[in-house]
């Protein structure tokens, strides 16, 4: 994985199941932080008997660069439709000198399975993969399938969805969060056959919440776009206008934080709005609040919405497949992006019958634990083997 000693939702999923998966199998992690920065008390390490082996890629002389560069350049632009076009773009974009000492470390590890977290590292192991020998391999895709192939998607450029898929399939087998990511996967390539895992609770839950404190939580970080805390600090306007009791509070870090301090300066919300650094306790607002608000203009899984529902917290949520999937009924959704309608939802929220809410809100929660996660993990690596 790119990194693990560090603060994320993928970072913390991906701790938890290692962790799980000690229990029956030898277990490392090869990271590409540096070595100063680890730090097995971040998500629990130093619980769970693991392995780390810390990677960095050797420099790509200017010449082999700069002719890698041609290459991958004319594939980006004509976007090619062929796999060997796509053989040749793997080669272009991730050099020999990378692929060599990646297979290398890879192999030193004797590993019989191997897990590529996130679509970029699954390519890449799918890259090395004929390097590796017997070892079976398994993509572990971290976000939506809209986020990756559709319109607009920051992550995947129109001209690399093509490739993306042809090095998939090299994979023994790509693990994705939700029904519908699967379904959309083989619709865009018959040749994929994806298989689903919910991401677990990866908390103890703290205090339920008693619903009595007029607050809205949102938790995540504050990155371009992704959270759209800026569209719910455009709708708790719009709400305030209404009512001059509730508080937003926001958990998080990251570089959009300027524009939501200056969104709170400009609406006059000092007193109303809280942003909050990120915290290891992050139980302790769980059970302080009486709503979850899921702003997301998308998510891969949406994590917090469990987490919040195991505190009890009846949840509002962008009307995303993935909360649909998660939550079904139990959820208060609003058109993705359609600040009035979330403002609309807020009010509801505030007269909605919390304790059936929070009731239901407990149930959802129940049916993502980890040992029902960790099951499913041992099963798909059994089934390759």
């Amino acid at each position: 994985m790119d990194s693990l000693f560090s603060v994320g939702g993928v970072q913390r999923v991906t701790a938890v199941i290692a962790k799980a998966l000690s229990g029956r199998y030898d277990v490392t992690i090869v990271t590409f932080d540096p070595p100063d920065s680890q730090d097995t008390s971040l998500y629990g390490l130093d619980e769970a008997t693991l392995s780390y082996r810390f990677f960095r890629y050797p420099e790509v002389s200017p010449i082999r660069r700069m002719a890698c560069k041609v290459y991958s350049g004319l594939y980006r632009k004509l976007r090619l439709p062929w796999r060997w076009a796509s053989d040749g773009y793997a080669h272009s974009s991730f050099p020999s000198p990378l692929r060599d000492a990646l297979a290398t470390e890879l192999r030193q590890g004797h590993y019989d399975v191997i897990i590529g977290v996130h679509a970029p590292l699954a390519v890449r192991l799918a890259s090395v993969q004929p390097m590796l020998g017997r070892v079976k391999t398994i993509g572990w895709i971290h976000n939506s399938f809209e986020a990756l192939y559709g319109p607009g998607s920051t992550y995947i450029g129109p001209d690399l969805k093509r490739h993306y898929v042809y090095q998939l399939r090299k994979l023994d087998t790509t693990v994705v969060l939700s029904r519908h990511d699967e379904e959309a996967y083989r619709a865009y390539d018959a040749a994929l056959h994806p298989r689903v895992i919910y991401n677990p609770l990866t908390l103890t839950p703290g205090c339920p919440s008693q619903g009595q404190s007029k607050q809205f939580l949102a938790v995540g970080r504050f990155s371009h776009r992704h959270k759209g805390f800026d569209l719910l600090i455009d709708a708790f306007h719009l709400f305030a206008q209404r009512d001059d009791e509730w508080t937003l509070h926001i958990v998080g870090e990251g570089p959009e934080e300027p524009l939501y301090r200056q969104k709170i300066s400009d609406y006059g919300l000092q007193g109303r709005v809280f942003l909050h650094p990120f915290t290891h306790d992050i139980q302790q607002y769980y059970s302080e609040a009486q709503v979850y608000v899921l702003s997301s203009r998308w998510e891969g899984f949406g994590l917090v919405i469990v987490e919040a529902m195991a505190h009890g917290l009846p949840v509002v949520s962008s009307n995303l497949p993935t909360s649909h999937e998660i939550m079904g009924s139990a959820g208060l959704y609003f058109e993705n992006g359609n600040v009035e309608q979330l403002a609309v939802r807020l009010q509801e929220a505030t007269q909605m019958d919390w304790k059936a809410k929070s009731t239901e809100a407990f149930g959802v929660a129940r049916r993502f634990s980890l040992d029902a996660i960790i099951g499913q993990w041992e099963e798909i690596i059994g089934s390759i083997i």
